[in-house]
């Protein structure tokens, strides 16, 4: 399973073709995929429904499943037909480095709320009584820069650890060296990865705006385009001056 790693730099185009990858696997299997899509926000969803510990247990889980996405749609390139069973294909490799992510990534978004709640994001122990999205709307009123401010982090350590999971699932790498590798190859491609998103988020809001049913075609789409850009960036046989090594 395991093959050398080299980054390859791709060009900013690249970006938008890798959401393209994602719907060549989606129309080859459009059923399973939404399955696979639903599988994994229903498990999530029950996770964080459970008192105290389930929110923890879901973010931990998160990256499991990305990296059961990039096997099966791995598998679909080889001719596998993907099924339900590949939503668990990431549990059958080492959890403790995928889980180790998750960990990070929650960390991560804890510290990114916390930084929201020292520049003054409402309703976050300012004391101030918040029951409708109106009132809270109000109380955001020239705070907005926040929550831009929120997203832009989120954004940023979403992007810094995107290839991550996928790098974990085929590589025998310790949690620091996936992140290591993913960085990485996140700065070297970061005109692809910035297209990536705008043509994502694009995608995201065509899909919202008929009453969320474009959704069941682009979340599917995303989850099976994280492989695509993997497999750009990392497989791909690249001239020798455009290989690399981190430092």
């Amino acid at each position: 399973m395991e093959s050398p790693i080299r980054v390859r730099d791709v060009r900013s185009s690249r970006g938008p073709a890798w959401l393209a990858g994602g719907w060549g696997h989606f129309r080859r299997a459009p059923m399973v995929w939404m399955g696979l899509s639903a599988g994994w926000m229903l498990i999530t969803l029950a996770l964080v429904l459970v008192p105290l510990v389930g929110g923890v247990v879901a973010n931990l889980l998160q990256p499991v499943f990305f990296a059961s996405f990039a096997m099966a749609a791995r598998a679909q390139l080889a001719g596998k037909a993907p099924e339900m069973g590949d939503l668990f294909a990431g549990f059958r490799r080492p959890l403790r480095p995928l889980v180790n992510l998750g960990a990070i990534l929650l960390v991560a978004e804890i510290g990114i709320f916390f930084l929201m709640s020292l520049m003054g994001l409402p309703g976050v122990g300012d004391g101030e009584e918040i029951v409708t999205l109106v009132d809270y709307a109000k109380a955001l009123q020239g705070k907005e820069w926040i929550l831009v401010a929120g997203v832009v982090l989120t954004a940023i350590v979403k992007g810094a650890l995107w290839f991550a999971p996928a790098l974990l699932a085929f590589h025998e790498l310790s949690t620091a060296h996936a992140i290591r590798w993913s960085l990485y190859a996140a700065l070297s491609n970061v005109g692809a990865m910035l297209a990536y998103g705008i043509a994502l988020t694009v995608v995201f809001v065509a899909g919202a705006l008929p009453w969320g049913l474009g959704l069941m075609v682009a979340i599917p789409v995303m989850v099976a385009s994280t492989y695509t850009g993997y497999a750009d960036v990392f497989e791909e046989t690249a001239p020798a001056e455009e290989d690399a090594t981190p430092a």
